[in-house]
Parts: C-alpha cells; sequence; structure tokens
C-alpha cells in the first residue's frame, strides 16, 4: 500500500508532467505495478470511472481505420495491419501497433479448454510414439536415427530402442523388445495417429495396421489412437521423449547405434527409473513399477515374429537387393524368384521353402555382403564351364581325341592339363595335322600329349617347315581382342633422327 501523497504525486507526474510509468517507478522508488495500479485506481470515487490518462500518439489518426478493418476481418495479424497502416502514411513501429490492438480488445478472444488430469489403474496402459533424432553417416550413405518410446502410464517407466528407420519392422521389434523389458504387456497401448498404427481413419471410424493387430492379437492388448487434436492423452510419452532427449541423448549423440542403445537400456534400467515418481515424490519410478509389474498382462510362450517378406526376381548376378545393400546367394539359384525374409538383425533367403542362405543385415549403404562358400562355390563352378566348354571344341575338332582322354582318365592323369595341352597344338598345328597325329599316338598306345607333340614336330620336319612360334595371350577379353595398329616404317629411312 502507498500513502495518499504518494499516489497523488504518481498522478500528477503522468497527467500534468507527462512522464512514462517506468520513469515515475524510478524516481519514486515503487515498482512499476504500484504505478499502474495507482493510475488505474486513482484513489478517489472517479478515478475507476476516468482510468489512466493516455498521452497523444502518433497511432490515433489511425485507430478508426484500425477498428473498421478488425470488424471486418476479426482474424487478421497485427503485422499485416501494421504493413497496411505504414503504406497510408503510419512512420511507426510494428510493436505499438500490436500493443494497442491488444489494448482496444477488437479480437474476439478464444475460450481456452481446460483439461482433466488423467488417472490410469496399475498395468491398464502404455502410451508409444517416434522420436527423430537427426541423421547418422553411414559407410555409404546417411541414414535417419529414430527413438521408439514406450512408457507405463502409471509408474512411468521408460523403454528406449533407436533404430535406423521408423518402419513396419522397427515398429513391430520395438514392441517385442519393450514387452520383454517390463516382463509383461499392459492391457491397452496408446498411439498417436502413426502411419504404422493407423491406416485410415473417418470419424469413429479406424482401420488399423494389419501387422499391428496380429501383433495385439499375439500379446493380447488393445490398440486405441488418441482423439485427434488431443495430445494431453499421450502427454506421457511426449514428456519422456523431452527427458530423453535433454538427459541422455546430449552427451550420447555421437556414439554408434549398437553402442548407444547399450547405453539407452543401461539408462532405462537405472537413471530414469532412480527418479521421482510423478504422483508422489517420496518414491521412485522402480518402486512404483515393482507396484504395477503383477498387474500386467504374462508374455505368450511362443514368439512373436518379426519380419518382412518379400519376394525378389535374381537375374544373372548371384545377389539380391535389400534396403540398399547387396546379399550373395548360390549361384545356381540365379534366374528364379526368392522369398526374402528381413529381420532386425539379419537377412534370410527362402527358394519356396528351403533356406537357402542367411546373412548378418547392414545397415550401411551400397555394401556387397558375401558368404566365402558361395564365392568359392561360383570360381569352382566356373573352372568346370571352362573346361566343358574347351573340352567341347577339342572333341568337336578332333572326335579321337575322345579316345585320349579316357586313356589319360584311365591311368588318373589330369584332364584339363591335357585338354589345355591338347588346344594350343591344335592351335598350332592345324586340325589335319591334328587328327594325323592323335590317331599315332593311339595306333602306338601312347595316349600322351607330350607323344602327340613329338608325332607333330616329325611331320613338319619332314616337310622341312619351321616349326611354329606361337604367342601366349592370356585368356583376358580385353587382350585377346585387342587392336594393334602397325607403325608407319617410313621414318626410318630417314637420314636425321631428329626429322622423325
Amino acid at each position: 500500500m502507498i500513502s495518499p501523497g504518494v499516489r497523488a504525486e504518481i498522478r500528477r507526474l503522468s497527467e500534468v508532467e507527462g512522464w512514462p510509468l517506468n520513469t515515475i517507478a524510478r524516481h519514486l522508488g515503487v515498482h512499476h505495478s504500484t504505478v499502474t495500479r495507482a493510475l488505474e485506481g486513482g484513489g478517489h470515487e472517479s478515478g475507476a470511472e476516468r482510468g489512466p490518462r493516455r498521452r497523444p500518439s502518433m497511432l490515433d489518426p489511425y485507430l478508426p481505420f484500425i477498428r473498421e478493418t478488425l470488424e471486418r476481418y476479426p482474424k487478421l495479424a497485427a503485422s499485416q495491419v501494421y504493413e497496411m497502416l505504414r503504406r497510408r502514411g503510419y512512420p511507426g513501429g510494428p510493436d505499438h501497433v500490436r500493443h494497442r490492438i491488444a489494448e482496444l480488445g477488437l479480437r474476439p478472444r478464444r475460450q481456452a479448454e481446460a483439461y482433466l488430469r488423467l488417472r490410469t489403474l496399475p498395468g491398464e496402459q502404455a502410451q508409444v510414439d517416434w522420436a527423430h533424432f537427426g541423421s547418422r553417416e553411414v559407410e555409404g550413405g546417411v541414414r535417419r536415427l529414430y527413438a521408439f518410446v514406450m512408457v507405463l502410464s502409471y509408474s512411468r517407466r521408460i523403454f528406449v530402442r533407436f533404430f535406423f528407420d521408423s518402419g513396419m519392422l522397427s515398429f513391430l521389434t520395438g514392441h517385442v523388445q519393450a514387452f520383454s523389458f517390463f516382463e509383461g504387456v499392459p492391457r491397452c497401448l496408446l498411439y498417436d495417429n502413426l502411419k504404422s498404427a493407423v491406416l485410415e481413419r473417418r470419424a469413429g471410424a479406424i482401420r488399423f495396421h494389419p501387422r499391428l493387430l496380429e501383433l495385439a492379437d499375439h500379446f493380447g492388448f488393445e490398440p486405441r489412437p488418441v482423439a485427434p487434436r488431443r495430445g494431453n492423452e499421450k502427454g506421457r510419452v511426449e514428456r519422456a521423449i523431452r527427458y530423453l532427449r535433454g538427459a541422455f541423448y546430449t552427451l550420447r549423440s555421437h556414439m554408434e547405434i549398437d553402442r548407444l542403445n547399450g547405453e539407452a537400456l543401461d539408462w532405462c534400467q537405472g537413471r530414469s527409473s532412480e527418479r521421482g515418481w510423478p504422483q508422489d515424490r517420496r518414491r521412485t519410478v522402480r518402486q512404483a513399477y515393482l507396484e504395477e509389474r503383477p498387474h500386467l498382462l504374462s508374455l505368450p510362450e511362443a514368439p512373436f515374429a518379426c519380419h518382412e517378406r518379400t519376394h525378389v526376381r535374381v537375374r544373372k548376378s548371384p545377389y539380391v537387393h535389400i534396403d540398399g545393400n547387396q546379399y550373395s546367394i548360390p549361384h545356381d539359384r540365379v534366374q528364379r524368384e526368392l522369398t526374402v525374409l528381413t529381420e532386425i538383425d539379419r537377412i534370410r533367403i527362402f527358394d519356396c521353402t528351403e533356406l537357402v542362405t542367411q546373412h548378418h543385415r547392414s545397415w550401411h549403404k551400397q555394401q556387397v555382403i558375401e558368404d566365402a562358400a558361395h564365392i568359392e562355390a561360383l570360381r569352382q563352378h566356373k573352372r568346370a564351364a571352362r573346361l566343358h566348354r574347351d573340352q567341347d571344341r577339342l572333341l568337336e575338332t578332333v572326335p579321337r581325341a575322345e579316345e585320349l582322354l579316357v586313356a589319360l582318365a584311365q591311368r588318373q592323369r589330369s584332364l584339363k592339363t591335357a585338354v589345355d595341352r591338347f588346344l594350343r597344338l591344335l592351335d598350332e598345328h592345324g586340325r589335319e595335322d591334328m587328327e594325323a597325329a592323335v590317331a599315332e599316338a593311339l595306333d602306338r598306345g601312347s595316349p600322351h600329349p607330350e607323344t602327340v607333340r613329338l608325332v607333330l614336330d616329325r611331320r613338319q620336319r619332314s616337310r622341312q617347315l619351321e616349326p611354329p612360334l606361337p604367342v601366349r595371350v592370356p585368356d583376358r577379353p580385353d587382350l585377346q581382342n585387342l587392336t594393334v595398329v602397325p607403325h608407319s616404317l617410313d621414318s626410318y629411312d630417314l637420314d636425321d633422327p631428329e626429322e622423325a
């Protein structure tokens, strides 16, 4: 309370001298709210009717325009009103316009909604949501980082698991791991209108995702979406996400995802469970959870199959493409349709009902994940295929060479070496000489490549021909198909080497 003399001095300085409110408060040593009350109350009978006296303002000539405009367009923003005034010559700033519009009370006030405090019984409900934590660089690209968060509504115990996507597979895996962590299942799970939970909603008609309904049927809980624009109904999980960002993630944003999930599990079991329970600060969340745990539904004995099933068509290359990476398969499964079961940590590939192979799942990008056995089997197959191709060429050109190969096989000789040697002799000497040499080697009972070579050399000498000098070109297409352009020899006839 202030004395009548101070109140009178405040009115005099304001109404007569025109001092601003804060200047009066500073010089008289009182709070500015005291000055405001003195000017509004006035301290006499007519003060309440008279109200505070306002000094003339450069905005006063524009007040009729402001009133008329807001009566026609009551939702028009103050910034837009200021722009209209500025175009009509108003020299002031936007803040004064905004404050004066608020003082005039020309806008319809929206009735603030009051919310009931929601209480749940132990084991009755949990709330679920995703939280986005930016992007992470991985080998070969970038992936987004998400946190699956589930909170028991009664005890406020939190479960967190980080994923590189927010797809259905990660959504289901998060549920299964959360139920295991809580050692039970709440009777009702509350969701925002996530695409993983609600596919379509028209008023009261709700179409849930079929995989979520399978999960709910397996564990026995009721999926329930919150009402549109009713964020208070899942405020516990939203507060848990804010708590997660500030109390956990800030100092761990640099960690690899495996280590991050390990730290998150320790945090859920430790620090977050030791915080005070909101309904009774004398107790901890862990104590409230121990009270709630007996009321949770028991976990089913059979595990829930968390996987995504896709069908892929394998082309000539023995690899399947999954989520930006390539995984090897046996070479005999190319050119057919295979079934892929994708899980969080592994990839299983089936041919009908037969398990063809499985790999550890990679969350990098543009990677080639190979099984060494697949690659070695392909190499062996290629070698065998080459042997068969070379052998077919030899037998097609020199039919009696088959007798030589049979005899060599009976003597435990290497057929691959023999075929390679016979083909080189065939290329050097031609078909007719090769047929004659093979026939003579068979007649002599010496089925050996060296015998065939000796016969061919003797036939060359009898004709007084120079022995062939073969050029050995490696079995590489880039060398075998190389085109050599002959160099002009004119430059060698010049007397001056510099003219060349």
